[in-house]
């Protein structure tokens, strides 16, 4: 089954959500059957998820994200 999920994040300055898109840019890879991709929009960072799979391996995957997002907002008082 083709599972798919969107994370948006806004942030108050482009240049906070710049800091965050280049730290979550190393993740944008995938496996065979798993496709990551983060962009960033104006003052907002979104991450997109395709996969095959299970939905508890989504769950994990988005929980990942936004565990290395947390991270990010963390770097340097964002």
């Amino acid at each position: 089954m083709e599972l798919r999920a969107r994370v948006c994040c806004l942030y108050s300055e482009e240049r906070v959500a710049e800091a965050v898109f280049r730290a979550l840019s190393p993740d944008n890879v995938g496996g065979r059957r798993a496709e990551l991709r983060t962009e960033r929009r104006g003052k907002a960072v979104v991450t997109t998820v395709r996969m095959e799979g299970r939905v508890e391996t989504l769950l994990a995957t988005l929980d990942d994200l936004l565990a290395c997002t947390e991270v990010a907002e963390g770097l340097g008082g964002l």
